[in-house]
Order: C-alpha cells, then structure tokens, then sequence
C-alpha cells in the first residue's frame, strides 16, 4: 500500500502558477469553498482540501500532472485519451473517466465529453479537452455558497450535476415530444415532424448510452468491498446509482414515446399515400374507356361510324360519358368506390 504523501499530488513548495489550470478551490474544514485565482502560485500545505481543475489540452497541464507525485495509474489515466466510463480504487486514490455533456456557451449540447480525475483524501484533480456542464455547473454552486465536507462529497456533487443536466435536457425533450404528439392527435402530419422525432430519439440513445455505462460503474463500485479505503474517499455508490437508476428509466420511456409517435407519423403519411394513389387509380380507370372511344374515333380508317352523321361529335361525346359513367357503376359495385 502506498502511503499518502506529506503533501498532496506531492508537490514541493508552490513557486510559479500551475500551467493550464482552469479554476481552483480551496475546501475548508467547515465545508465551504473559497475560490483561489488560478495565475498565482498555491500553497499545497496549507490547511485545507483542493480541486484543481486542468484543461488537458495544453501541454504545460499535461506535463504538470506527469510530475505530480499520484500513483501511476491514476497519472496515466489523467493523460490518457480513453472515451470510455471507468472507475478504480487502489491504496489512498480514487480515479476514472465519466462522460459528460459537452457545453456550449449558454447551453448543453448533445455532444459527449470526457471528465478525468485523479482523487485523494485532500486533493481532488480533475481534468477535460472540451468546455464540460457538470464541472462548471459545481464551480458555480461552489461559487453561490454550496458546502461540501470531503473530496469524496466534492466528486458526487458533481456526479449529481451530471445527472440534473441530463434530467434537464430529458425535460427539454419532453416538452418537444408532448408538442409533437399534440399536433399529430390534430391531424397534422409532416416529414419535418418525423425528422425531429428522429433528432430526439438520436439524443435519447445516447443519453442512455452514457447513463448505461454510468450506472454500471456505482453498481459495481456499491458490490465492490471498499473497507480498506480512506472513509473520507468513499463514494455513496448506492445512492447514486439510484439516482442515474431513475433517470435512465425517464431517458428510455422518451426513447420509446419517440419512436412510436415516429412509428404513427410513417403510419398516417402511408395511410395518406394510398388515399391519394387510390384517387388517382379510380380517375384513371374512368378515364380509360373514354380514351379507349377517341382512340376508335381518331383511327384513320374508312367505315369509321358517325363520320357523315351531322350530330356525330354530339354522339361521340355522349359515348366517352356514358363510358366514364358505366366504368364508375361497376366501381361501385365491385366496392372500389364508396
């Protein structure tokens, strides 16, 4: 087992500003978090927990945590570019990868992101190549008065962050799935309503997908014997995973919802297809015993009847009608017209 450093990460006295950092916050013991500017050096020894967030795509970050002194794997997993969930423990650190939603600059978008974090008794390290919702939303409530008592408090407050993002997002495609059904039980079917279903039905797959493989990691972690980790690393894995356990079911009944209003649209746009070809069939049909009479009459053969009658165009017309009007009776005899 390796024993935990006298300072944490192991840094030697802070000198210059750490490179590529993001934000930090200083936890005290009272569980409130005081914001540190992030162009100055920090004092690592001083009393008190840190979150140290990195944007990884600067070098100088990434060299910065390959000197850090944190087990190797933790380390490895931190400058790693692996795009999928995970979560270990080993000796005095908790480390992994969970997704998270990409943000825009005012809102979430659908995209998928990865938060990286390395994780001790008093030092949380967290890191990102893309603008993440659930860690700026936690920097805020941080920033609004939100206490938390351990690192290990810190890690689920975001976790919980995750979770109310996607809950928002799930309400969002709510809404837009009620409107949808709403003009579908009005009678209005249009393609562009089957395309946005198929939209909303694309961001529910991969809602699910990322809170399948979120899920799994806290069921696993909750059946995993974690009597040997610091108490103040450990996770309430149960409660989350039933948190994400509820979401998931509210992601997977939009899903379906999606894909059977899209089911009914396709339905009514094929009912509304042969309504229209059968029109079409029925005035095609009455049309061709007249074209078959002017077909007769345009033949430019002798014998042809009515050609010295003075009213033959008057009967020629009468027989093109009366035509139409025998094929439209045997129609509806033979039920094709009602």
């Amino acid at each position: 087992m390796l024993a935990e450093p006298a300072k944490p990460a192991g840094a030697p006295a802070a000198t210059t500003a750490i490179p590529g950092l993001v934000w930090a916050f200083r936890l005290h013991g009272d569980g409130s978090a005081e914001p540190l500017p992030v162009d100055v050096p920090i004092e690592f020894s001083h009393d008190g927990r840190l979150w140290l967030h990195l944007n990884l795509t600067d070098a100088r970050a990434r060299q910065w945590v390959s000197d850090r002194n944190i087990p190797s794997l933790a380390r490895h997993l931190l400058l790693s570019h692996d795009n999928y969930q995970q979560l270990h423990t080993i000796d005095h650190c908790v480390y992994g990868v969970f997704s998270d939603l990409v943000r825009d600059i005012d809102a979430p978008t659908e995209e998928t992101g990865f938060l990286r974090f390395a994780m001790t008794e008093r030092l949380l390290i967290s890191g990102r190549h893309q603008a993440l919702c659930a860690v700026d939303a936690t920097r805020r409530v941080l920033e609004g008065g939100h206490r938390v008592e351990t690192v290990a408090a810190l890690l689920e407050k975001i976790i919980d962050e995750v979770a109310d993002t996607m809950d928002r997002m799930a309400d969002k495609i709510g809404t837009e799935i009620d409107d949808v059904e709403e003009r579908i039980l009005a009678g209005e079917t249009r393609s562009d309503m089957r395309g946005g279903l198929g939209r909303l039905r694309r961001t529910c797959v991969r809602l699910h997908r990322q809170l399948t493989g979120l899920r799994m990691l806290f069921h696993r972690l909750e059946q995993k014997n974690t009597d040997d980790l610091n108490p103040a690393l450990r996770l309430q894995a149960g409660k989350l995973a039933q948190r994400l356990d509820g979401l998931d079911h509210d992601i997977v009944e939009l899903r379906e919802r999606s894909r059977l209003l899209e089911e009914e649209i396709r339905y009514k746009m094929e009912e509304e297809s042969n309504r229209h070809l059968h029109a079409l069939s029925v005035v095609t049909t009455m049309l061709l015993p007249p074209t078959l009479v002017t077909g007769i009459f345009g033949m430019n053969t002798k014998g042809l009847p009515l050609t010295d009658v003075e009213s033959g165009f008057l009967w020629a017309a009468a027989l093109m009608i009366g035509a139409s009007g025998l094929a439209y009776l045997i129609m509806r005899r033979l039920g094709i017209v009602k």
